[in-house]
């Protein structure tokens, strides 16, 4: 916050007090808004994928009458992984847009022919890559979240549920379970949107080159990133982004949890 105040271009220790010049600069940047509209767009596929993802690993999970640990574990490993690994694997081994690549080879299964993931064409492929990656890496620790919440429902509600004839199922589920996990989805949601906002590694690693990044699908912390460590390494001015950006997350935050009623007593 105090070197969003300064021109700090190179240096750590500015002394050219600028005020809210910096502010102004990067709110005035076409570049960072379009890195706010990648960020809604992205958190417009990856949330409610994951929720969605996790929520079915959760429910299948805890049916299970065996083995249980044992998938919990497998699902939930991919969390201990690097993004910087899985966005390489992604990007070197599954979508490499090659012929021999692993989706492009199940593609030629089904004769279909290869498709350049990470390049600018339209549709926009990328957009499956990253959000596959970011899928595959957070679904099982939401799981867990919401595996603690499905075993925190006091069994006999669903006695009681039965004894009025309460088809199992998806009345069950829409009447009793998921009506419990108010609080522990709210909350499951809310990681997931600031987790959006932090997404940085899979961007970076998918679609930079070795001309540099494209200027297509860069959310904000990479915009922050070329900002602040690029050619200009204008440190003032990633200050003010960062600033702007975490009061940003604050304020959708609160908003959702007062929204959601996180933390209201049921009384």
């Amino acid at each position: 916050m105090w070197l969003s105040f300064f021109d700090a271009h190179n240096t750590v220790t500015p002394t050219e007090f600028v005020g809210l010049d910096n502010y102004t600069e990067i709110l005035g940047d076409p570049s960072f808004i379009s890195s706010l509209t990648t960020f809604a767009v992205f958190s417009l596929f990856i949330v409610p994928a994951t929720y969605a993802l996790s929520l079915a690993l959760a429910l299948m999970v805890h049916r299970l009458r065996f083995a249980q640990a044992f998938f919990r574990s497998v699902f939930f490993l991919p969390t201990a992984c690097s993004y910087v690994a899985a966005a390489i694997i992604w990007k070197l081994s599954i979508f490499n847009g090659v012929r021999y690549g692993l989706a492009n080879t199940v593609l030629g299964w089904f004769d279909g022919s290869g498709i350049a993931w990470l390049s600018t064409t339209r549709p926009p492929w990328y957009w499956l890559v990253i959000v596959t990656a970011r899928l595959w890496l957070q679904s099982g620790f939401s799981m867990v979240i919401l595996l603690a919440g499905l075993q925190r429902i006091p069994p006999t509600l669903y006695e009681a549920a039965a004894v009025d004839g309460a088809r199992p199922g998806w009345q069950v589920f829409r009447h009793i379970t998921f009506p419990q996990l108010r609080a522990t989805s709210v909350a499951v949601v809310l990681l997931l949107v600031v987790n959006a906002f932090q997404a940085f590694d899979e961007f970076y690693n998918l679609l930079s080159t070795a001309s540099g990044y494209p200027p297509y699908a860069r959310p904000p912390l990479v915009y922050l990133y070329y900002a602040a460590l690029g050619q200009g390494q204008n440190l003032g001015l990633g200050s003010a982004g960062a600033v702007i950006l975490a009061l940003i997350i604050a304020a959708v935050t609160v908003t959702q949890a007062r929204w959601s009623g996180l933390g209201r007593r049921e009384d």
